[in-house]
Formats: structure tokens, C-alpha cells, sequence
């Protein structure tokens, strides 16, 4: 039975023998390629996953009967231009694994099968990270086979609990806005509003907006009030929060107006009393003052030696006039002057009345005024005659 190699050659028809060679190193590699090493996994080669999941990248394999050489399985991160050479993940050879070559991946990736000569090259990354996001290639190598499989793997973060509050008035008629934002999550994330109370239908003025996370609602009537659910999504995950809407009537502006107005006058009134006390109490204590001075200029000053010696005068003239009595008459005269017991304000000392300066007249001005020469005889100071 003829080969393929001698079918070729009758068919070529007498070409020469470079033509010949050519054709015959094709049909060796044709048949290599179709009864050699072979990489059999079929699942998808693109892949999204959420944050701190576990990916299997799937690479099973079959070997030929003519694939003798030693099994060589290496794992590489391509890179995302060619002027990057690939990172090499993990490696299989000589019947031992060596998981420790890419830093980022240390300790978070090893092979599926603990024997992955069996046919299993498949590797598992643990506890994914935003950063492990690249392009995987599985080789498998066994002289003189030789194969390949490439992953796209997408590292993707879920939105972490977004949070939900009102803006605006919550008065009747009133526009306000209801606001749900995620500080994480792999875009693009999408926002959903959801009533959960009532007949759980959005209120038909609600404007929502799925990428910025809002619902807006135009001239608000009480039938928006409940609570609305929040949910914020993307490929990988959801989260949710609540918000609780209560619209009220707004407040009566007259009535609040007419209550300032009246609390204003209220206070002007008190103020106005507590100025008029505290000056009346003022004016009475200035007047009492004055009172006190006045009963003090009323008093009486306390008689000095010039006045009590005026009166030893009065008392010398009298007894000078002695020469005109009668003996019977001067006896009288004597005792009723002389009996008197001297008062207070003749033994007072001088130094507590001080004596101010005698008044100088004339001689004839005196005697115009009809007073009468008289010698006032010599005292001691007990006020006796000497």
C-alpha cells in the first residue's frame, strides 16, 4: 500500500529532487502535529472574577507515543506590550514543581494536580487581587511535542456597601434628591432604586440616573414618602443600603413672621421696664442724698467764745449800770444774775471753737446806731470778775 510520501511524489509527476524534500519535511510535520502532544481543554479562555476568589486555569493534555523527551510545564504572565518580556508564575520539570518565581503571586499559586505529568498542567491562583488582571499562557512541552493555551484573566472588585441620603427639602412641593454611592467596585457599577414600602412602585416624577447613583423627585407630594432600597452592581458582586423618605407640609411662614414680631415687642416692652426701674431707683437714691445734705446745712453750728464773750459783755455793761441802783435793787440784781450755774459752752476749751476775727467799725458809725460806751471788766478763766 502506498504512503502518503509515495502518493505525493506520484502526483507531483517528475518534479526535482529539491521540490521533492520540501514536500516530504511537510508531510513528516503535518503528522507530528496530529499524532503528537496536544492540549485538550476546551473551557472558555476568557475569565472574570471577583476579589478574593480562586481561579483554575484549565491546560489538560495528552501526550504521543513518540514523545519521549523529558515533560517541561512553564506558566508566564505575557506582557500587556512587547517592549516587556514575560513573567515567568511557575514551572514543572524534572518531576518537581517550583512555584516560587513571580513575587506578587508567592505563596497564592501551585499547580492543580500534585502529579502533572498524569496530563493535568492546570494552575490555581488563590485569594485574587485587582492586580493579578493579565494574560496567562500554559506550555507544555515533551520532545518532540510541543503545545500552548493562552487565559485572559479579569480581576475584578466588588462595589463595597454604598451609602444612601436625601438632599433637599422634604417639604410637600419641594424638589429633593435621593443620592447612593459605592467608594468601591470595578467600573462600570451600576445603580438600581427599589420601593420597598406601599405599593413598592417609584413615585411617577422619580428621575433616575443608573450611573450616578441618583433619583430625583419634582415637587414632592406625601404620597413619595417610605423607605427606597439603593442597590449597587457590576459583573462580579452587588451591594445595597436603605433610605428612609418622610415628606411633610411645609411650615407656616405667617404664623413664625407673626411670632418673631410679637417676641420682638415682648423683649422691647421688658427692656424698656428695666431701664425705667433702674433709673427711678436711681433718682430716688440721688434724692434721699440730697435730703441727707440738706438736714445736715439745717443744724444749727455750736456756739464760739465770741458770742459767750459777747454775753460777759452784755453782763459787764449790766453791772456797771450798778451805780444807778439802789442797794436794795443791786441785792436783787446780784442774785438773780449770779445764781446761775454756768453751762457747758462756757467751760468748753478754746481750742474746740475756733474764734473768728472781730468785725471792725468805726467809732461814730457805732454811735449812729445808738450804741453806748462800755468798759467790760477783766475775767479769769472760771469767769469770774477780777
Amino acid at each position: 500500500m502506498p504512503t502518503p510520501v509515495t502518493k505525493l511524489w506520484l502526483k507531483s509527476g517528475g518534479m526535482d529532487m529539491r521540490t521533492s524534500c520540501l514536500c516530504l519535511i511537510n508531510v513528516i510535520l503535518l503528522a507530528g502535529t496530529a499524532c503528537g502532544l496536544q492540549i485538550t481543554s476546551t473551557g472558555p479562555t476568557s475569565i472574570e472574577k471577583a476579589s478574593g476568589e480562586t481561579v483554575k486555569l484549565d491546560c489538560q493534555f495528552t501526550l504521543a507515543a513518540d514523545d519521549s523527551g523529558p515533560l517541561d510545564i512553564e506558566w508566564s504572565l505575557q506582557p500587556s506590550d512587547n517592549q516587556k518580556e514575560e513573567k515567568v508564575v511557575i514551572v514543572y520539570s524534572g518531576d518537581r514543581a517550583f512555584e516560587h518565581y513571580y513575587d506578587p503571586l508567592k505563596g497564592r499559586v501551585h499547580f492543580n494536580s500534585p502529579d502533572p505529568k498524569n496530563g493535568d498542567a492546570s494552575m490555581n491562583i488563590m485569594g485574587l487581587k485587582a492586580t493579578d488582571t493579565g494574560t496567562y499562557q500554559c506550555k507544555v512541552k515533551k520532545v518532540p511535542g510541543i503545545g500552548s493555551r493562552k487565559f485572559l484573566l479579569t480581576v475584578m472588585v466588588r462595589p463595597s456597601k454604598p451609602k444612601c441620603y436625601a438632599e433637599g427639602q422634604t417639604h410637600a412641593g419641594k424638589d429633593m434628591v435621593l443620592r447612593c454611592i459605592s467608594a468601591e467596585g470595578t467600573q462600570p457599577l451600576q445603580y438600581e432604586w427599589e420601593r420597598t414600602t406601599g405599593n413598592k412602585l417609584l413615585p411617577p416624577q422619580a428621575v433616575l440616573d443608573p450611573v450616578g447613583g441618583t433619583m430625583s423627585l419634582r415637587n414632592a407630594t406625601d404620597a413619595a414618602s417610605g423607605t427606597y432600597k439603593c442597590i449597587a452592581k457590576n459583573r462580579v458582586g452587588r451591594e445595597e443600603c436603605m433610605v428612609e423618605v418622610n415628606i411633610t407640609q411645609p411650615p407656616n411662614n405667617g404664623g413664625i413672621i407673626a411670632a418673631g414680631v410679637i417676641c420682638t415687642l415682648l423683649f422691647l416692652i421688658l427692656l424698656a421696664l428695666l431701664l425705667f426701674c433702674c433709673c427711678r431707683a436711681r433718682n430716688k437714691k440721688k434724692y434721699e442724698k440730697e435730703i441727707s445734705y440738706e438736714i445736715r446745712e439745717d443744724v444749727p453750728a455750736p456756739k464760739s467764745r465770741v458770742s459767750t464773750a459777747r454775753s460777759f459783755t452784755s453782763v459787764g455793761s449790766q453791772r456797771s449800770s450798778l451805780g444807778s441802783m439802789s442797794p436794795s435793787n443791786m441785792h436783787e440784781y446780784t442774785k438773780s444774775q449770779y445764781d446761775k450755774i454756768p453751762s457747758d459752752e462756757y467751760e468748753r476749751p478754746p481750742s474746740h471753737a475756733p474764734i473768728p476775727p472781730p468785725s471792725r467799725m468805726a467809732g461814730p458809725n457805732l454811735s449812729r446806731m445808738g450804741a453806748i460806751p462800755v468798759m467790760v471788766p477783766a475775767q479769769n478763766r472760771d469767769g469770774s470778775i477780777v
